[in-house]
Order: structure tokens, then sequence, then C-alpha cells
């Protein structure tokens, strides 16, 4: 019997390596692009949905809808809505205050 170790040579090593190196340039840039395309689905999405809230808010007639701007002045988007409908909910709270 020889006194001949068992392991890896670096030769070996450095051919596993190398499988290794070549399916990560194969892997990595679909792992990314699967990113990006998961991040454009996810814009189209709420790009979608808050068009969609858009279009029911205007749908609603003008006279029901009270728009509260910011107090803000640097900010002039929409801070709140509230009802312009007249009369009470069943828990007594006018629906202005809603």
């Amino acid at each position: 019997m020889t006194g001949r170790r068992r392991g890896f040579t670096l030769i070996e090593l450095l051919v596993v390596m190398a499988i290794i190196a070549t399916l990560l340039t194969i892997a990595v840039p679909r792992y990314f692009r699967s990113i990006q395309r998961y991040r454009e689905a996810i814009l189209k999405q709420d790009l979608a949905t808050l068009r969609e809230s858009i279009d029911k808010f205007y749908a609603r007639a003008a006279d029901k809808s009270i728009v509260v701007n910011s107090d803000d002045p640097e900010d002039n988007g929409v801070k709140d809505v509230k009802s312009g409908a007249e009369g009470m909910g069943e828990n007594g709270v006018p629906f202005v205050a809603w």
C-alpha cells in the first residue's frame, strides 16, 4: 500500500470552479431580468389600480364629493375626500363628517 492521500487535485478544483462560474454567467443575468420583469408587472398593476380608483372617484356626481386640498402651500395635492351627501348615517353621524 502506498501512502497516497485521498483528495482533490488543484486541477480538479479549478475545473469545478470553472463549471460553476460558467453556470453563474448564464443564471445571474436571467435572475436580474426576472426581477426587472417582476418590478414592471407590479408597477403596471399599481398604475391600473390607481387609474381605476380615479375613475371611480370621478364617476360619482360632483356634488356628492368634496375634495380637501393639502394645507401645505408647497404640496398642491389632495389631502382628503369627504362626502357631500345630505343626511345622517345609521350611527347618527352626518355624511359630511365621513
